[in-house]
């Protein structure tokens, strides 16, 4: 059966904390890139070996990269910019394996909403076949008007499935993390408030200056749109990272139900494109606000 969520699932709750199978996902992102990390770099020699050579390649070209976007502050930039790359495109790529989103189990409606309210299973519903009577969720006890049950009335348990609710959801324990708002929403978060770091960080006091300007209407309004830009960049950067994955996956996933055999590979290695286009668009932009932000009346501070 296709299975599209538009929300991730949650699997379980750790001490009230409630553990999707997207947040799982990012858990086995990030153990993955630590132990690649690891291997590539635990015996670094001046004739690297083959591990070394590809992390150096990559993270040199990386470095060439956003240096043409970040200039003299690429220094400052790059660890940020380059994580958020790695990780996205890892995230990304993570989400087309096979078995992402496929390999799971089957929930029942009562567990489910036992699982969002923390509460017990759900017990098995009493009817009981009298007009006079109310039905009492209790499959031990049926209590009627006056406290007590009328000999012709006859209770019989009918449990969700026999009342046609029984149909059990399908949970994967895995799903792409990019594929999640809550993710795209952390990560547009972070870029914003690193933004503000760096233009702190070089400016001081100065960079306010940048939001709120009193030196005449003008200036004060263009504060304004600034700040309204900061906070659209959030938005801007969730929802376009999260749409794109999230429409690849539906995709993929419609094409295996119609056609399982050959006919998703085009599609697959057009995601695995779109993965990769993604990533850089995500930490191209980063790397931009970034630079325009230390930039912002520069020379000024120089002067003064």
């Amino acid at each position: 059966m296709l299975h599209i969520s538009l929300a991730a699932e949650t699997l379980w709750h750790v001490w009230g904390f409630a553990i999707s199978n997207a947040y799982l996902t990012t858990f086995v992102v990030m153990a993955l890139l630590i132990v690649l990390s690891y291997l590539a770099t635990r015996k670094m020699s001046l004739i690297p070996s083959t591990g070394q050579l590809i992390a150096e390649s990559i993270v040199g070209g990386l470095y060439d990269f956003f240096s043409a976007i970040a200039g003299k502050h690429i220094k400052q930039f790059f660890p940020i910019v380059a994580s958020l790359f790695l990780f996205i495109l890892a995230a990304n790529w993570v989400g087309l394996l096979p078995g992402v989103g496929t390999i799971g189990f089957f929930r029942a409606p009562e567990a489910e909403v036992a699982l969002g309210s923390k509460a017990e299973h759900v017990s098995e519903v009493a009817v009981v076949e009298d007009s006079h009577t109310p039905v009492v969720e209790d499959a031990h006890t049926v209590v009627g008007e006056n406290d007590t049950v009328a000999p012709e009335a006859t209770v019989t348990t009918k449990t969700p499935e026999a009342q046609g609710h029984g149909e059990k959801k399908f949970v994967p324990l895995l799903r792409g993390a990019t594929a999640d708002l809550n993710m795209t929403l952390a990560l547009a978060i972070v870029s914003v408030i690193a933004m503000q770091y760096f233009g702190f960080m070089n400016l001081g006091s100065h960079y306010l200056s940048r939001f709120i300007n009193f030196k005449d209407p003008i200036m004060f309004s263009v504060g304004l749109l600034e700040l309204v830009s900061d906070i659209s960049k959030i938005i801007s950067f969730a929802f376009r990272l999260f749409g794109n994955i999230f429409a690849g996956e539906v995709l993929l996933a419609v094409m295996a139900f119609l056609m399982p055999f050959i006919v998703p590979l085009p599609f697959l290695m057009m995601e695995l494109f779109v993965g990769l286009i993604q990533a850089l668009v995500f930490s191209m932009l980063s790397t931009a606000f970034f630079a325009v932000a230390v930039s912002h009346g520069e020379g000024e501070v120089e002067h003064a």
